[in-house]
């Protein structure tokens, strides 16, 4: 569960250099409640390998839903090079568990609020239009006088985005204070060398408007290091045993930022969609429908990201973070000082500041068969360091007393947003959608507003007709 995140208060980056320390001193977001996710224990046969990549050093931790005497149990991994005992380790389950949990896509709630509360904010944005033209104006020669020149702004999803130049580092630090951004001691020198390079500032803050609308038991886990070139896993023997199409899932982990595979396509999973409320009681139904219609428009070929992210942190959370040491256990070994868990949080908070661990998470799920994968997965690292995660949303409207000229303009979208959750959601599964409509009629958590103007009773033909 989120509160209002401070991270993404961190998030209003300057420079890369500067990441946690120009703090946009207002902007703060509301990062949604997390309520399920859709883990691994969704699909029946399935297989999961742990992939830790640096340089040609290599740390594969494998295991999979083998279940049965475990004397008939075999698994045969080709691999690139001799392996020695001591390059071989038999690690804990409870470690799969937690970066499965970890990385699982996940279902997020948000609640409307009371729209004739922004009666009071529609007149103080409409007593600020006023003065707006008067204030852009000094806001330019003040802009001048600091030797500061934005020169070009725009939002980006969820970031409304300003690129600055400057012409000394003493009136770029001015512009920062006087904008609401806090700059840290010691930011002087380090923004003058960036200013004497000519470059130019990348600067965001959070725009709350598109923040709102915008994751059988097994054997003990097998794992092998080794030193090769080719950073591929081997996938075709696993077709032998299986039935048809198997589930595989696997999670890189490296210090240069996503991983892809070379030889098949790599796309983001659907994300970010609202769908209706019903689906928080049938989340799994809906991620395994949808991840199918997603693998089968690919033809069977797909490798879909489902999460990439900076391991030192989440949001929203639907598992801690891995600690130093459970990231050591699985083959992290790049790591330097003190080893240890993140910093504990407590019940009701579900965000992790960011944490220094210098460690990329990506989460890929393939579905595969001997036909439509003929290859082993080759991958290479793609050097972006940008988070994405399977993210689903339920938006609740509100349903408390609503007495202003506002309440029918927002009964009206939210009939509105209803009507695009159930495309959206015939899109992303195949379902049906006047299957989709049944159920949320069955459900009865999110009736549309009934706008049809009240008969006055008074009109003496309404008591004569009073079905009309």
């Amino acid at each position: 569960m989120t509160t209002p995140s401070k991270h993404l208060r961190k998030f209003a980056v300057l420079s890369s250099v500067l990441t946690t320390g120009l703090l946009a001193a207002q902007a703060s977001a509301f990062c949604g409640f997390y309520v399920a996710k859709a883990d691994t224990g969704l699909f029946n046969e399935s297989s999961k390998v742990v992939m830790v990549r640096d340089g040609d050093r290599t740390v594969i931790t494998m295991a999979n839903d083998y279940q049965g005497d475990p004397t008939e149990f075999a698994m045969v991994i080709p691999v690139p090079t001799v392996i020695g005992k001591q390059q071989v380790h038999i690690s804990n389950p409870a470690l799969i568990k937690h970066i499965d949990a970890y990385t699982a896509p996940r279902l997020v709630e948000y609640y409307d609020s009371n729209p004739c509360n922004r009666i009071m904010y529609d007149e103080v944005v409409a007593t600020g239009a006023r003065r707006m033209m008067k204030g852009v104006v000094e806001q330019k020669a003040r802009n001048k006088v600091l030797g500061v020149t934005i020169e070009d702004s725009f939002t980006a999803g969820e970031y409304d985005i300003l690129i600055l130049s400057a012409k000394e580092s003493g009136g770029l630090q001015q512009w920062l204070t006087e904008n609401g951004y806090k700059v840290p001691k010691g930011a002087k020198k380090i923004l003058g060398s960036y200013v004497k390079q000519g470059m130019k500032f990348f600067v965001a803050k959070v725009n709350l408007e598109e923040q709102a609308k915008q994751g059988g038991e097994m054997l003990r886990p097998i794992a092998v290091a080794f030193e090769s070139p080719k950073f591929m896993l081997p996938i075709r023997l696993g077709t032998v045993n299986s039935k048809g199409s198997q589930d595989l899932f696997i999670y890189a982990l490296t210090r240069n930022g996503r991983v892809e595979t070379s030889n098949y396509r790599t796309q983001k999973i659907p994300s970010n969609a609202e769908v209706p409320l019903y689906i928080k009681k049938k989340f799994g139904d809906f991620y395994k429908a949808m991840y199918k219609t997603a693998a089968d428009r690919e033809g069977g070929k797909g490798v879909f990201v489902e999460y990439a992210w900076d391991m030192g942190w989440c949001d929203p959370c639907a598992a801690d973070p891995l600690s130093k040491d459970e990231l050591r256990e699985l083959g992290v070994f790049w790591q330097d000082g003190p080893t240890g868990g993140p910093v504990p949080m407590k019940p009701s908070r579900r965000i992790m500041p960011p944490r220094a661990q210098n460690v990329f998470v990506t989460r890929l799920h393939v579905r595969y068969d001997a036909k439509s994968f003929p290859e082993d997965l080759k991958f290479h690292q793609t050097g972006d360091r940008s988070n994405f995660q399977g993210r689903y949303i339920l938006r609740y409207p509100y349903k408390g007393e609503m007495k202003c000229d506002a309440a029918k303009a927002y009964k009206k979208q939210v009939n509105t947003r209803i009507d695009k959750e159930i495309k959206t959601l015939a899109h992303l599964t195949g379902w049906d959608r006047k299957t989709i409509r049944a159920e949320i009629d069955k459900d009865g958590s999110e009736k549309p507003f009934d706008l049809s103007t009240p008969k006055n009773k008074s009109d003496w033909w309404n008591r004569i007709w009073p079905g009309n």
